[in-house]
């Protein structure tokens, strides 16, 4: 005896109400992800987890007359060092993600993952990008003491009194506190830890590089050119992100996450 369609003994409005989900369901769009606005796109590419250099590119959204989104890249890939025991996921835009290393406070590795991008700041008082700058000064630091208040923000001595930046070892003027160092003199917030999760990493910045090859305790650093070319590159309107991923791990999420297509 042959076994009869299930769906024949359906009532016939029970039927359509069915295949009208099922179709539904088919055609619905992909679950938007918090980076679907974003039309500017800087991604960051090291060979694996413990590489401690990498290769920075900018893309752009543009979309073509049949109205689908691509990413295009604009310029040349440049150099950049990254944390000096490589890379580890951070906390961002991105889903959470439990194979791999997970970035903790002091580990030396720099945040991977997707990731909005804070204020630009600097040693003078103005910047040529319209990005949102603000201008440091000595009595700025960044706070990565894990039991502050203040973790992983910058705050102002003048505002929050001496105390309160006792034993942080990121003043933002760095060429007044440590030797005329000129790292911090342009660069960018990159927002890992936005809820300031203790011990999960704080001031994570994109800066520009003490010499040529030398890594960074968790940031992203490259040289003055390469910065002014992205900050005057940047605008708010586009909604920016920036990303940092091992090769490999790339090429596994970049459809997932509708980034840009992996070199081949």
């Amino acid at each position: 005896m042959s076994r009869s369609n299930p769906l024949r003994r359906l009532p016939r409005l029970a039927l359509a109400a069915l295949l009208l989900t099922l179709s539904a369901c088919a055609s619905a769009p992909r679950t938007a992800l918090p980076w679907s606005d974003a039309r500017q796109l800087i991604l960051v590419t090291t060979a694996d987890w413990n590489a401690d250099s990498g290769q920075l590119r900018r893309f752009e959204k543009t979309t073509d007359a049949g109205q689908t989104a691509h990413w295009r890249e604009v310029g040349v890939a440049a150099p950049v060092m990254v944390g000096r025991n490589g890379s580890a996921w951070g906390i961002g835009l991105h889903p959470a993600q439990s194979t791999g290393p997970q970035k903790r406070e002091g580990d030396g590795r720099a945040p991977a993952g997707v990731f909005a991008l804070g204020t630009a700041f600097g040693y003078a008082d103005s910047a040529a990008t319209a990005w949102p700058y603000r201008g440091m000064d000595a009595t700025d630091y960044c706070i990565d003491v894990v039991g502050s208040p203040h973790y992983n923000a910058i705050v102002s001595a003048a505002d929050v009194g001496e105390q309160a930046v006792a034993g942080s070892t990121e003043p933002m003027r760095r060429d007044l506190h440590a030797n005329g160092d000129t790292r911090y003199r342009l660069g960018f917030v990159i927002e890992h830890n936005p809820g300031a999760q203790p011990g999960a990493g704080s001031c994570i910045f994109a800066h520009l590089w003490k010499a040529p090859g030398q890594p960074t305790a968790g940031c992203t650093a490259m040289a003055d050119g390469v910065m002014q070319q992205l900050l005057e590159w940047l605008d708010p309107r586009s909604a920016p992100v920036f990303v940092l991923l091992p090769e490999a791990e790339y090429r596994r999420v970049a459809l997932q996450w509708q980034l840009p297509a992996p070199p081949r």
